[in-house]
């Protein structure tokens, strides 16, 4: 069984002196699906956005390689009429929501229509709250053209609401990462790897960021439009919609989908600012307003989703003590809550690696020098809780390690195509790597009660679902 946040006026102001014309006024549909995140006991988020088409663009013109200080569309010809292109449409949006079970009409709950047009994308946002623990729901997004129209569209969607605290309950999950339109491997079906997860039935997904990447070519995303224009056409794909409508999913930003590759507070990318990358971000994703979260899943599971660009000093000022990635209150947060947790196993998900290692070149994340000093207080303080393990993402290779100093495990889920795969040689293998392989795939994590006590079983998963690493802890 598979199982709230208001735009900052800031944001929709920034997008919106950006938006594109809104399309000539026709039926409406939701060719980018739905998305179901940010689910807890009582509540959970539902993405939806209205297109004016009801398939992605497949017969439009190819980008061509460009420069990104180079004009990324050939002259003369719209965004629209690009291949991918996912345009979008005004109108009304709601969702209809009901436990499985209890089908009968008087049963449903339903949100108010909500226009959305060109200022948000149109896209919208909704927070189904009042919900049971440990429930399975089924919901329908219905879109229309406009107040009093008939409803001209709808998706289908399901999802289960995290277990109460006190409940033994099994759970499974997948973790990913990296994933771009150009790197895709099953043609214009999207990445290969929804439809393997899919297969398993996991309670929940976790993304944990480079969800795209805006410094990539074909197009680079050097402003509004074209940030929105890569989100619409990624999440336009067939394998991409299936899965996300039937499973829920917590997404985390990295550098590739905030603005550029190690990027950082106040720096541009083209035309696009750093503001505008924050506010694309939430547009176009369900995620919760303070961006470091953490969520209880029944007795043996608690998982803490950390905030990597937000709140960090730019990676080239010098290391020491006011060096950090975190901030002041997030650490603080982080230590308050991970001490607090009686879970049986704590799971802190990283968008960057914290344990590593990585390779010498970069200075980005906690395993590298330029935040050395942070990095090994966090992994002091993780091992010392007993019972946590950390799952990145970024890393374009999978592997498991454990700390020397502080025997804290890491596990890098990987990218999530072999096409995407690469940056680390199996010579340069390390005595800290307890798995290594540089290919794509993903991470699927279990947490099955024994008794009063619980198993956490990670395995790393190739692109075809195959296992190719599998760990057991707490089986002693």
């Amino acid at each position: 069984m598979n199982r709230p946040a208001l735009w900052s006026l800031f944001g929709c102001m920034l997008l919106a002196c950006a938006a594109p014309p809104a399309p000539p006024t026709g039926a409406v549909h939701m060719a980018n699906g739905i998305k179901i995140g940010e689910v807890r006991q009582t509540s959970a988020m539902v993405w939806a956005r209205l297109t004016r088409d009801v398939e992605p663009r497949v017969d439009g013109v190819a980008f061509s390689r460009r420069k990104p200080d180079q004009p990324q569309l050939p002259d003369g010809v719209a965004l629209d009429s690009m291949r991918g292109a996912v345009a979008g449409a005004a109108g009304e949006l709601r969702v209809v929501w009901w436990r499985e079970g209890r089908q009968r009409q008087r049963q449903r709950r339903m949100t108010p229509w909500h226009a959305v047009d060109a200022d948000t994308d149109f896209a919208h946002r909704f927070t189904l709250d009042e919900l049971r623990p440990g429930s399975a729901y089924r919901v329908v997004v219905e879109g229309r053209e406009a107040a009093a129209a008939a409803v001209a569209c709808r998706v289908d969607g399901r999802f289960g609401t995290a277990p109460a605290a006190a409940a033994p309950a099994a759970v499974s999950f997948c973790v990913i990462s990296c994933q771009d339109y150009p790197r895709r491997d099953a043609g214009a079906r999207g990445h290969r790897i929804y439809g393997e997860m899919l297969e398993l039935a996991p309670d929940f997904l976790v993304h944990t960021g480079d969800t795209l990447y805006y410094d990539k070519p074909r197009p680079y995303a050097t402003t509004v439009a074209l940030a929105r224009f890569k989100w619409n056409r990624l999440y336009g794909l067939t394998l991409q919609r299936e899965f996300h409508r039937q499973v829920s999913c917590y997404f985390q930003k990295d550098d590739h989908d905030l603005l550029k590759n190690d990027c950082w507070s106040g720096q541009r990318y083209g035309e696009l600012s750093w503001q505008q990358g924050l506010a694309i971000y939430r547009e176009q994703l369900p995620v919760a307003v303070l961006p470091y979260r953490q969520v209880r899943w029944g007795r043996d599971l608690e998982i803490w989703l950390v905030e990597g660009r937000e709140f960090r000093s730019p990676n080239r000022m010098p290391d020491g003590p006011d060096k950090t990635i975190w901030g002041e209150d997030q650490m603080r947060w982080l230590r308050q809550t991970m001490s607090a947790s009686d879970a049986s196993w704590r799971v802190l998900i990283s968008p960057t690696p914290i344990v590593g290692p990585d390779r010498k070149n970069k200075n980005d994340n906690h395993s590298n020098a330029g935040f050395a000093h942070e990095g090994a207080a966090v992994r002091r303080f993780l091992a010392g809780l007993g019972n946590v393990v950390v799952i990145c993402g970024d890393r374009h290779w999978q592997y498991a390690s454990r700390d020397a100093a502080t025997g804290l495990r890491e596990f890098g889920c990987g990218p999530s195509s072999d096409a995407h795969a690469g940056g680390f040689r199996l010579a340069d293998r390390s005595p800290m790597h307890e798995y290594l392989a540089v290919r794509g795939g993903f991470l699927q994590v279990a947490v099955l009660p024994v008794g009063d006590r619980a198993r956490l079983v990670l395995r790393h998963r190739g692109v075809d679902g195959s296992i190719c690493n599998e760990v057991v802890l707490g089986h002693e």
